[in-house]
């Protein structure tokens, strides 16, 4: 008698949990984004929600790599914070619990002097 097992994607009834932006997360972020549109620095943006984390990418041209992600990993919750906002050659330049804390890292570099 021959029992055939059903392939392992097949056995989870409910398809695996992505981690993705809340309403009020996406909120903050193009605020912010907006701001940096509207300064003529940023132009194309991409949003990717994958099993571990959220990322929103940056990008100064479209078909460039991104130079800021703003990343969710809930699974740091309890250690450093879930929001870290990672630079273009992978350098994590703030990580936190609040999101609006960790992008004030972005924001100083809205902020020029006029003359």
């Amino acid at each position: 008698m021959n029992i055939s097992v059903p392939p392992s994607s097949n056995l989870h009834p409910f398809p695996t949990q992505q981690v993705a932006f809340h309403r009020t997360e996406l909120s903050v972020i193009l605020s912010l984004y907006g701001r940096f549109v509207a300064a003529g620095e940023w132009r194309d943006y991409g949003i990717s929600c994958l099993r571990d984390v959220a990322v929103f990418s940056v990008f100064r041209r479209t078909a460039e790599n991104p130079i800021y992600r703003i990343e969710k990993r809930p699974r740091m919750r309890d250690k450093q914070g879930m929001y870290a906002v990672v630079g273009m050659d992978g350098q994590i330049l703030r990580r936190g619990h609040d999101l609006k804390t960790v992008l004030r890292v972005l924001e100083r570099k809205l902020i020029r002097a006029v003359e």
